[in-house]
């Protein structure tokens, strides 16, 4: 596995809101902290969306080398390494994961495949660590995510339109390049015939395209998630190629393909 490091969308018109009439629907005999937390996080939520639709259209596209539902990101576009890694640490030996969570067909007590994508079956957990994402997670800031097979995303004014600019650098682990084929292919695959857990993540991404072979383009109904952009970043990425060969729907105890 080779790693490079690791907006509620308002569709339609967006109105710049006005913080003294904003905070005056708070207004009172008492004034409580929940209230108070709750007209600054709307109105700071609001501002950098209302920036970003001045203009309209593609001429208002932006690109950005992370992604973040609260404020600023933390790191700067030519960061080499988060601030908790050590990137003199040895090299070799084996590590060990916490797996906290489960999705797909994983199961916490027994496996019969390593294929944990599909409804049928009963997947080994942790297998998702093989697989790399366009974006990754920062352990020390909330809700932020970063290139990782992407280098940076341009993003539609509307929110509708995000096109991740993929690495050149970024391979698979036989070698051979990630391209927007192999990203798009990754989610119409989990989208059409994946387990129902991704199929209801997805729901509302309405196409999955290529731009050429470094871009990767996905589109977003008007009434999407708030939060589908975060998730289509962080899906896991597969290879064309080695899943056309495969049958991608059944269970499976080889090794399989991942970064």
């Amino acid at each position: 596995m080779r790693l490079f490091g690791r907006f509620r969308s308002f569709a339609g018109s967006i109105r710049v809101v006005d913080l003294a009439s904003f905070l005056s629907r708070f207004s009172g005999p008492v004034m409580t902290r929940r209230a108070v937390l709750k007209g600054a996080a709307t109105t700071a939520a609001l501002w950098p969306l209302a920036a970003l639709a001045q203009g309209g259209g593609q001429a208002a596209e932006i690109e950005t080398h992370g992604l973040s539902s609260f404020g600023e990101l933390l790191y700067p576009p030519d960061f080499r390494y988060f601030a908790y890694v050590n990137p003199d640490a040895p090299k070799g030996g084996r590590l060990t994961m916490q797996i906290r969570s489960l999705t797909g067909n994983q199961n916490f007590d027994t496996f019969n495949t390593l294929n944990i994508f599909v409804l049928q079956g009963d997947g080994a957990a942790g297998m998702d660590m093989t697989f790399d994402s366009l974006m990754a997670s920062s352990a020390d800031e909330p809700s932020s995510m970063y290139g990782l097979l992407a280098r940076a995303v341009r993003i539609s004014a509307d929110k509708l339109t995000y096109r991740f600019l993929l690495r050149p650098e970024a391979r698979f682990h036989d070698g051979t390049p990630v391209t927007a084929a192999d990203v798009a292919f990754s989610f119409n695959v989990l989208k059409e015939r994946g387990h129902p857990i991704y199929q209801a993540l997805l729901d509302k991404l309405v196409a999955a395209e290529t731009e050429g072979e470094g871009t990767f383009v996905a589109r977003f109904a008007p009434d999407r998630t708030r939060d589908l952009h975060l998730v289509v970043a962080s899906m896991p990425i597969f290879s064309k190629a080695y899943w056309e060969r495969e049958n991608a729907e059944k269970i499976r105890t080889d090794a399989v393909q991942g970064l």
